[in-house]
């Protein structure tokens, strides 16, 4: 599943691309990928990106008029950048997203089509999508072992737990936790006692060179 570190390689490379650029059209390959009937898909047609944001595992285009487009990548999901107008690919291609310069694509290699796309209006709607998680990347330590403290689970619950921290999931936890030699059935509490500084640090890198998401990530949009 897309976490923090691929999230993060594909908000700086759409901020990069994007943001400034007219979406022209979307082309949906597969009817269950939109989610959403009001406003219509045809409403953020022809409209100019002005910024781009994470919201726990999903990414925001902000676009005129007060809409935004939800992308939920799930499981299986990922983007490639291709030439404008590039056709959808084969059985894996979900939907594409033709902007003034290229074409990014919307897959997903899975049987199981969980990926989806929410087209909505204003602030007001999309903070229905929030779960409350704090953001690693913008975390203080003590931020972060405040919500260690209050988590009553393991260590690797507690990093997963969307209510708790945003964009963590089960593969980046992992990697967390091993980079700071913590144990995933440790008491979360514990560990914040001991100052939770080694967690935070690693949890607030997840786009290094030698973050393997990130790395994965980087080649899939190319």
């Amino acid at each position: 599943m897309p976490e923090l570190p691929d999230l993060t390689v594909y908000l700086d490379f759409l901020q990069a691309n994007v943001v400034g650029q007219t979406l022209e059209g979307v082309r949906v390959a597969s009817p269950f990928v939109l989610r959403t009937a009001d406003p219509p898909l045809k409403a953020i047609e022809n409209k100019r990106v002005l910024g781009l944001r994470r919201m726990g595992k999903r990414l925001i285009l902000e676009l005129e008029d007060d809409l935004f487009l939800v992308i939920h990548l799930m499981i299986a999901g990922r983007f490639r950048w291709k030439e404008r107008g590039a056709p959808i690919t084969g059985k894996i291609g979900l939907a594409a997203f033709d902007f003034s310069n290229g074409t990014l694509l919307l897959t997903e290699a899975s049987q199981k089509k969980r990926a989806a796309l929410h087209v909505i209006r204003g602030e007001a709607a999309l903070a229905d999508f929030e779960r409350g998680g704090l953001e690693p990347l913008e975390a203080t330590l003590e931020e972060f072992r405040s919500r260690l403290l209050a988590s009553n689970h393991t260590v690797k619950r507690a990093l997963t737990d969307p209510d708790v921290f945003s964009g963590i999931g089960n593969a980046y936890s992992d990697e967390i936790l091993h980079r700071a030699d913590v144990t995933g059935q440790a008491d979360a509490c514990d560990v914040a006692g001991r100052g939770g500084a080694a967690l935070r640090r690693h949890a607030r890198s997840p786009a290094g060179v030698d973050c393997p998401a990130a790395n994965r990530s980087q080649r899939r949009l190319s």
